[in-house]
């Protein structure tokens, strides 16, 4: 009874090998097919890899610089609050670190890059039109009379956009957001990367670089509106308060004229004179400080103003990835290969259950 598992061990061991003999044997006499359905396969990726566009790749890498501490305008600066002017963190740090690359994939961005113009042909058309053209959308729009004029103009703004615009600027965007790449590639270092993959060279650059500029002004005047709009206050008030002091001075002048020769025991008569020598001296002073909170603002203006550095642009020729003809040769034969041997297989197996 011992030795009973030791013989069922060994007879089914024989088995097995009888079995591979079988399969081997089988597929043996079936290699004309394997080896045509391999050649068929081998043709496939031939063709695949000759029809295949290359993908050319544009690279922009970029750092941002900003002060984010008031440095040694500290002391002026709390003077300046403490006249209820408000200089300091403009932009916070609402794009920092991943916030800041999520806004290059934004709908917003993409679109406003879309629409910057280019120079094709020596036409100036937009670069949506661009992306229009190289995809061939055109084709699928002839028979629909809503898609069929329609046209992106490179215009800043899109208040001429329509329901159709925004639904095929939503396919474009989409479209878009596969071949374009945002990336800090190393934590340790403050550079960011974009890239932008596409059949059409021209167009991965230009968009590439498009991109990064608009990003660019936004970024800036994001991070700046708030010093920018404490100095358009100043400066409004400045202007008035300097208006009304030219106005007081032309007063004391009128009121001079006015008491030129006058009895000095009449000092009644001279008290519009000395109400716009008040006025000039208050005006004067206002004026003093003003100028000063707006030397501050501008300073602050200065420090809150980020700079984008350009690192590498792409430069043509772009380096490019194609599907080579031997990859395409051995991948298609090797993939239809295997299928015919699974076929076979399969076919085997079910006529033998028949």
């Amino acid at each position: 009874m011992a030795n009973a598992p030791a013989v069922k061990d060994e007879i089914s061991l024989k088995e097995l090998i009888e079995k591979s003999k079988d399969w081997f044997y089988f597929f043996l006499s079936k290699w004309k097919t394997i080896i045509l359905a391999a050649i068929i396969g081998a043709c496939l990726g031939l063709s695949y890899s000759i029809a295949q566009k290359p993908v050319y790749k544009a690279t922009l890498s970029f750092a941002l610089e900003g002060e984010s501490s008031g440095g040694g305008y500290g002391g002026a600066l709390s003077l300046a609050s403490s006249f209820g002017f408000d200089f300091g963190g403009s932009g916070g740090s609402i794009f920092s670190g991943s916030n800041l690359t999520e806004l290059f994939k934004s709908r917003k961005m993409v679109e406003q890059t879309l629409l910057m113009p280019v120079v094709v042909n020596g036409k100036t058309i937009s670069l949506a039109e661009m992306y229009i053209k190289n995809t061939e959308l055109r084709k699928g729009w002839k028979k629909n009379p809503k898609l069929k004029n329609i046209q992106f103009l490179p215009k800043p703004n899109r208040s001429y956009f329509t329901r159709v615009h925004d639904s095929i600027f939503g396919v474009i965007y989409n479209n878009l957001s596969g071949i374009l790449s945002v990336a800090q590639k190393d934590k340790k270092i403050d550079i960011i990367s974009i890239d932008v993959s596409s059949n059409n060279e021209l167009f991965a650059k230009y968009f590439c670089e498009s991109l990064a500029q608009q990003v660019g002004q936004f970024y800036v005047a994001t991070k700046t509106k708030k010093a920018r709009a404490n100095m358009v206050i100043l400066q409004k008030q400045t202007d008035s308060i300097r208006i009304k002091l030219n106005n007081a001075i032309t007063g004391v002048a009128v009121a001079n004229d006015n008491t030129f020769s006058l009895n000095p025991a009449l000092n009644v008569r001279r008290t519009p004179s000395v109400k716009r020598e008040v006025d000039v001296q208050a005006n004067a002073v206002i004026l003093t400080e003003l100028v000063k909170q707006m030397e501050l603002a501008k300073v602050t203006l200065r420090r809150d103003t980020p700079l984008l550095q350009i690192i590498d642009s792409p430069i043509l020729p772009l380096p490019k990835e194609r599907f080579g003809k031997a990859k395409g040769i051995v991948m298609g034969g090797f993939l239809i290969g295997f299928l015919s041997v699974i076929g076979l297989i399969a076919k085997r197996i079910l006529k033998s259950i028949i």
